[in-house]
């Protein structure tokens, strides 16, 4: 059995059992946490929500707070003797999916 979730304006297809990163969530570790269900599929087929699955929903525990890696965005201006340097580091939450109930 597998589903479609949203959260943080991202979609992810997702198992029983998978770790996902997902979008910051203000939540603390250990933590359960509860996704809307777009489109579930199961072995007798898939049924697909408008917009949600009416009674599905998946629940995960969230494992950490982490962040990407390192990116440096430069900003230059030819002639101007305009330079800017700045990096950043996207926050994740990272999530352990421990049932699908449909």
């Amino acid at each position: 059995m597998y589903a479609v979730i949203q959260t943080g304006g991202k979609q992810y297809r997702v198992q029983q059992g998978d770790v996902i990163c997902v979008e910051k969530l203000n939540v603390e570790e250990g933590t359960e946490v509860s996704f809307d269900v777009l489109l579930l599929g199961k072995e007798e087929g898939i049924q697909v929500g408008s917009p949600v699955v009416p009674s599905a929903r998946v629940v995960g525990k969230v494992l950490d707070q982490v962040k990407a890696a390192k990116i440096i965005v430069y900003k230059y201006k030819p002639k101007k003797n305009v330079r800017k340097k700045q990096g950043h580091r996207q926050p994740y939450t990272k999530v352990e999916i421990t049932s699908i109930v449909g």
